[in-house]
């Protein structure tokens, strides 16, 4: 491998990693292994309690990053309906909970097919998005109340692939800047109840597949061994 030049890796991070301690790992690998510094960065941060796959680039391929970034993204998840949090996950407790009794499958039908397309999407207050230069969760882990602002993004796939209430598992192909956190949230609505997204794996960016990534060690492995 020719760090320098540039190598894209996949890696399927793990559970409450955050991406940034994934490039801190392979970045130590790797400049040990290069003996010097050798620049490296991720296309497309995953939150701590997702899994699945992030694209790691070094070198000159850091370059290609923004190009990684900007494709389309395929998730598989779970939404937990029935009850809401702070965060739209599972990282605070529930703050509320709803009415499920009602929710049948064609309700659900309907409200899947409102998301699908070009929609307007409010991200969650606990997100990295900068407000006057400040990330938003910064001043909603300090109770501050933060206003969020509608973006337009694009759903262009989204499939149910289980339900068994409370929860339902799904598979999205969606465009950059989509937060499934906030889809979890505005789906339950959609049922006149609530919901919050329980798992989530990122299963593809672009062409790169989660079955091409490897786990962290194995990647440490390789580049010691290259």
């Amino acid at each position: 491998m020719n760090f320098i030049e540039g190598e894209v890796l996949l890696v399927n991070k793990p559970l409450r990693w955050t991406s940034f301690d994934v490039v801190n790992k392979l970045r130590y690998a790797i400049s040990k292994k290069a003996g010097k510094r050798i620049k490296v960065g991720h296309a497309g941060t995953l939150d701590p309690l997702a899994t699945g796959l992030l694209i790691i680039c070094t070198g000159k391929m850091t370059k290609r990053i923004d190009e990684y970034t900007g494709m389309d993204k395929e998730y598989t998840g779970t939404f937990f309906i029935g009850a809401t949090t702070p965060t739209y996950d599972t990282e605070q407790e529930i703050n509320a909970t709803f009415p499920t009794q009602h929710i049948n499958d064609d309700l659900i039908e309907l409200a899947r097919k409102n998301f699908l397309g070009v929609i307007e999407q409010i991200p969650p207050v606990f997100s990295a998005i900068k407000i006057d230069g400040k990330a938003a969760y910064k001043n909603a882990r300090k109770g501050k109340e933060v206003e969020m602002k509608a973006r337009q993004i694009e759903i262009k796939e989204f499939e149910l692939t289980k339900t068994v209430l409370p929860e339902i598992d799904f598979r999205v192909v969606c465009s950059k800047g989509t937060y499934i956190r906030s889809l979890a949230f505005d789906f339950g609505k959609a049922l006149n109840s609530g919901a919050y997204l329980k798992t989530l794996c990122r299963t593809k960016i672009g062409a790169f597949d989660i079955k091409k990534s490897m786990g962290i060690e194995e990647c440490v492995n390789a580049i010691s061994t290259s």
